[in-house]
């Protein structure tokens, strides 16, 4: 590849303070906090530049390239990690979550009254994301409906390892937003396990040769605590889990150990040993049936979880990119940096999104910040999305989600119900105001990523120390 700029000109970066302070709140009966926002008006540079072209039909960058494998892999180049796509040019997946119609009476009638039909639902719906700059679906999207459409987006597959022994197994519960576990406690240990992994992986097979899939998802926001050990040494007597829990502590303090024995050196070894064989077996499985396809990891959550270095340490021999729904941040700040630096491997923003009061829901569930107004969300997006481009760790975003909750929609968990999370409404209008801040950051997310690599002093810096 040859050395250079993507784009052909060099940008020098001002010095700038944000020009906008945004009131945000995490509830509606919360505080509100102003906070500095950063938008692309803050970056004199771009004012004039034009939207990235000569793209490749999946929306990588033709002008750089990389060995082409007909499959999307990773690259580090310089300082910067990207995803190269299945013709070799660099890529940045900028996708949305669950894209698919919304089973509720009323939604349905929308689409009919709306599109005249599911098909051409999808159609419009395509054609929406890309003339906003999306080249992706994020999990829970209508992969199969969207594949036929012409031409497909990028997608990812949720495969849910662990959720799925668990409901065959028993034990299991709805916590917002994800599977509960009983105590936190992961079926890891169980002896039927390992041998769920390879029965549950064969499925993938079917799309291995697909090069529009960029990779898979083993689960969503499990609990990988830092209280493992005493989680696992509290659970019933019998439980495999806690016969694993006492051999360990056993073996490194004698046959009459007891749990008062445990050292943070027990805690922090056990952890190691619970994510090491959870991420070693459903990544041998998922390898053995699919060698073409990048292994996205579980999609992370919690901030416990998150600036757990061991865990990233840990985790980077068996996954392809690191995949985390990242809440509670304003502007992404050196946390990126720590994942990848631990793990070795690049981030893929997987969960993130604002709610608008101007929306009229009620917007009290979910873990997304609360703005007053949808165009506040959209500076909101350009912040945050400014700040993965900077980082040069981040190689993707999927923005949560397509359509705001259905309160009539009862059958899902308690963090779907009510809120503003959509590019369009549950009646599948669509938000202007968001979706017009959203294009023109997404249509330049090379043009922005040469220019964090080149601009002589960024107008903000993330440190990784």
């Amino acid at each position: 590849m040859k050395a250079g700029l993507i784009i052909g000109f060099l940008f020098v970066a001002v010095e700038l303070a944000p020009a906008r302070i945004v009131p945000v709140a995490t509830k509606p009966d919360a505080q509100w906090k102003n906070f500095p926002t950063r938008t692309l008006e803050d970056l004199p540079a771009l004012a004039s530049a034009p939207a990235d072209t000569n793209l490749s039909k999946y929306g990588g960058f033709r002008s750089r390239k990389e060995n082409a494998t007909g499959f999307f892999h990773t690259a580090k180049i310089n300082d910067r990690w990207w995803l190269v796509d299945p013709e070799g040019c660099l890529f940045l997946n900028v996708g949305v979550a669950s894209v698919k119609s919304i089973p509720t009476s009323g939604a349905r009638a929308a689409v009919t009254s709306k599109f005249g039909g599911e098909s051409n639902w999808v159609g419009q719906t395509a054609s929406l994301l890309r003339e906003h700059g999306f080249n992706g679906l994020g999990a829970w999207s209508d992969n199969a409906a969207f594949r036929n459409s012409a031409p497909p987006l990028v997608y990812t597959s949720l495969l849910d390892f662990m959720s799925s022994y668990g409901k065959k197994r028993g034990g299991t519960f709805q916590q917002a937003g994800h599977t509960g576990y009983p105590n936190d406690c992961i079926f890891i240990f169980d002896p039927g396990f390992e041998t769920f992994c390879d029965a549950y992986a064969k499925q993938v097979a079917a799309t291995k040769n697909d090069p529009w899939l960029l990779g898979y998802f083993s689960d969503n926001e499990l609990p990988f605590k830092s209280a493992m050990l005493e989680n696992y040494l509290a659970q019933p007597v019998g439980d495999p889990g806690r016969v694993a829990a006492w051999k360990f502590l056993q073996a490194r303090h004698g046959s009459t150990a007891t749990a008062a024995a445990v050292t943070e050196q027990d805690k922090n070894e056990f952890f190691s040993l619970v994510v090491e064989r959870y991420f070693r077996l459903v990544s041998t499985a998922l390898k053995k049936y699919d060698p073409n396809h990048l292994y996205l990891g579980p999609r992370l959550h919690s901030m416990e979880l998150l600036r757990n270095q061991r865990f990233f340490k840990t985790i980077g021999p068996f996954v392809d990119v690191v995949s985390v729904n990242y809440y509670r941040v304003w502007t992404p700040t050196a946390e990126p940096l720590m994942w990848a630096r631990e793990s070795g491997k690049p981030i893929l923003i997987t969960e993130w999104y604002a709610k608008g009061m101007d929306s009229g829901m009620g917007n009290t569930g979910g873990a997304g910040w609360l703005v007053k107004t949808q165009r506040e969300r959209g500076w909101f997006y350009q912040n945050f999305a400014l700040g993965l481009l900077e980082s040069k760790v981040c190689v993707g975003w999927h923005w949560f989600r397509y359509s705001d909750n259905d309160p009539a929609d009862k059958a899902v968990d308690p963090s779907n119900r009510d809120s503003n999370k959509g590019i369009v409404s549950n009646r599948y209008e669509p938000y202007a105001p968001l979706l017009d801040a959203m294009k023109p950051l997404n249509e330049r997310v090379y043009t922005l990523a040469d220019y964090f690599d080149h601009a002589e002093k960024p107008a903000s810096v993330i440190s990784g120390k």
